[in-house]
């Protein structure tokens, strides 16, 4: 059994290269082989996203405060809230971030294959974060 006490694992940023604006990643849980269920508590403040990308085994985000977006391909932004739970399928392209003027923060459970739980892609522009651009 491991009990992680909260403030023992420092916080991140999210690095530019996956995300616009300002994030920090606050480490949940991120148990050794052969568990694969990685977690954690992702804070975007406002305006800030992923870049696009999937998971090949899936991605749980489980909002906990705040107000955000998130899209798939092809698809419409949707509006996110506190307690909404989205699944992403496996290989599944999509991004997820805060609302334009509101920070958000969520909980994401992904699974890793071979070592990683995600494939980053390309940023999301301005445009279609404001949803007025074709979506990649």
């Amino acid at each position: 059994m491991q009990i992680k006490r909260i403030g023992s694992q420092p916080s991140g940023k999210g690095s530019p290269d996956y995300f616009t604006g300002t994030v920090r990643i606050d480490p949940l849980n991120s148990p050794s082989e052969p568990a694969r269920v990685a977690m954690a508590l992702v804070t975007f403040e406002p305006g800030a996203r992923t870049a696009w990308h999937t998971h090949p085994l899936g991605q749980t985000l489980i909002v906990t405060a705040g107000f955000g977006r998130v899209q798939r391909l092809g698809g419409p932004i949707e509006e996110i809230r506190p307690g909404d739970v989205i699944w992403f399928e496996p290989g599944e392209k999509h991004w997820h971030g805060a609302a334009p003027t509101t920070a958000m923060s969520h909980i994401a459970i992904q699974e890793k294959l071979n070592g990683s739980p995600v494939d980053w892609l390309e940023q999301v522009s301005d445009e279609d974060y404001a949803g007025s651009g074709v979506q990649a």
